[in-house]
């Protein structure tokens, strides 16, 4: 039994944190809570505490001046920084003092159950019960996305050449590390989007190769690409970055404009380094490709058909419960099928294809997942002719996968989040501002603002505006009411506006999605 003390002179963090502890390890832990520094000293001179959540700015006795206060009274107790602010300072401040992670408020529920996890495990191995973790790992898991940022972003604007990036440098343990720059063009980024499709970038990147990676730069993201090996071969760091590339390419968006940097070793060359990562993609075709410095033509690139891109939206909106984005992206998918005149049998491949696809990604979530119509999915298709009853089917099954997955996104939901969600479900006619849903969930703009980016991936708007599409999108294949009835229906004024966004979302325009609909039903009835 693990005893996790949470401190935070906010009720709202305390009742968060200790919701998603409670819901994840209910029989391995027990919560206590403090509002204020001195009821944690308190508190950890009655009990046995193991695990400390310590917010760093709180009246009086502030996180870190409590830290210190307790590490010498009790240093093996594990300690994660909560901090509203991404700033270096603070993170190497916590560091010094021995915390095990610095996160930022609002708290990811994932994030929180990574680091109790592994804050467990430390407190084991302070206890002797397991061997030591690589100390790289450790130091490397305390970074956050905000001093990548600030490195990259010193690299590239260093005007001032006496500035020391060495301290980041250590920090990151990459002092001996030869490295090249990647710089990566991402069409169709927008403010909406830009940050969840950060977050998926990064965690693709990372996943594979752990990287530095910038926040957007209008549409255009840098990479600091460290190389590990002691003797590099630039040709195998190339064909590394050509798989990276490709995974891009098909796990975000088809078109991506890329330029890598030749290898470099010194460290007052790293402005020049990305440079010549810009200079690179510069030259690659307007409609994507990848080149390395020094190469005159890019590589070439095998672009995706729509159908592959509206796929991958699929199982991006399957992967979060969305049944509305679901069909709408499924009904796109057959419609770029039928239009590109696609024979039937490939037709069925490509739908059994996305069939087993959705039914890996579900079990990945919900490992019960089992379904009848999935065992019996070759049988039917192979047997079946008409494209309407060949969407059904499709259609049946994801929204299986789907409803899988929403049951375990419920019970792991922010309460906060659940609420704030409902809000926007019942309300998409009027208008929906951040600032009137946070009122109605009793937190602070600010502080939803962040959660919601947290949890859900994407800002509030994106969300609002993406709930609104979809119902639009419904009442489109499904009514006879008009553009403008609709605009109004979803909450908008300005029907060009809608028009507009409905667009960049889907590739058509309402009108034409209307009408390609309804030729995708004539068609699925004549056959």
């Amino acid at each position: 039994m693990f005893n996790i003390l949470v401190t935070d002179d906010e009720q709202i963090v305390i009742d968060s944190l200790s919701f998603i502890i409670n819901k994840n390890f209910a029989e391995e832990t027990r919560v206590f809570t403090a509002l204020s520094g001195t009821e944690a000293i308190e508190t950890v001179m009655k009990e046995n505490i193991d695990i400390i959540f310590m917010d760093i700015n709180m009246p009086g006795l502030s996180g870190l001046e409590t830290v210190s206060v307790i590490t010498k009274l009790k240093p093996n107790i594990v300690f994660v920084i909560l901090s509203a602010f991404d700033r270096f300072q603070y993170a190497q401040e916590a560091i010094n003092l021995g915390a095990y992670k610095y996160i930022t408020k609002p708290v990811n529920r994932n994030v929180v159950i990574e680091t109790i996890r592994g804050a467990m495990q430390l407190v084991q191995e302070k206890q002797g019960k397991l061997s030591a973790d690589m100390e790289l790992h450790k130091k490397l898991d305390l970074v956050s996305p905000m001093v990548e940022n600030d490195f990259i972003y010193a690299c590239i604007y260093n005007n001032d050449k006496s500035l020391d990036l060495s301290s980041y440098l250590e920090y990151f343990n990459l002092t001996d590390n030869q490295w090249v720059f990647c710089c990566f063009e991402f069409p169709n980024i927008n403010s909406d989007n830009q940050y969840s499709t950060y977050l998926k970038i990064h965690e693709l990147l990372n996943t594979e190769h752990r990287c530095l990676v910038s926040s957007f730069m209008m549409n255009r993201i840098a990479v600091f690409f460290p190389i590990y090996s002691e003797n590099p071969d630039y040709a195998e760091v190339q064909e590394q970055i050509k798989r990276y590339y490709s995974m891009l390419c098909y796990n975000v968006t088809a078109g991506i404009r890329a330029g890598v940097s030749s290898l470099f070793s010194d460290k007052t060359l790293l402005q020049a380094s990305y440079s010549e990562a810009l200079s690179a993609l510069n030259k690659t075709d307007i409609n994507g490709g990848l080149l390395f410095s020094g190469e005159e033509h890019a590589s070439s690139i095998v672009k995706k058909s729509n159908s592959v891109e509206f796929k991958n939206q699929i199982m991006n909106k399957l992967a979060n419960g969305d049944s509305g984005g679901v069909r709408s992206f499924l009904e796109l998918f057959f419609t770029e099928l039928i239009s590109s005149e696609t024979p039937l049998d490939k037709i069925k491949n490509s739908v059994f294809e996305l069939i087993v696809t959705a039914n890996n990604a579900t079990r990945e979530l919900n490992k019960s997942f089992n379904s009848s119509t999935f065992d019996n999915a070759f049988a039917s298709l192979s047997e079946q002719t008409n494209i309407k009853l060949i969407k059904e089917f499709a259609q049946k099954f994801l929204l299986e996968c789907t409803e899988a997955v929403v049951g375990i996104r419920k019970s792991e939901e922010n309460p906060i989040i659940k609420k704030v969600c409902s809000f926007v479900e019942q309300n998409l006619s009027c208008d929906i501002s951040l600032e009137n849903a946070a009122e109605y969930a009793g937190v602070s703009s600010f502080y939803l603002s962040k959660l919601f980016k947290e949890e859900k991936g994407e800002t509030f708007i994106n969300y609002v505006t993406d709930k609104r599409l979809e119902k639009s999108r419904q009442l489109l294949a499904e009514t006879d009411s008009s553009i403008k009835e609709i605009t109004a229906n979803v909450g908008y004024n300005d029907q060009n506006y809608y028009s507009r966004i409905f667009k960049t979302k889907y590739g058509v325009s309402p009108k034409e999605y209307r009408k390609s609909n309804l030729g995708l039903k004539e068609k699925s009835e004549n056959e």
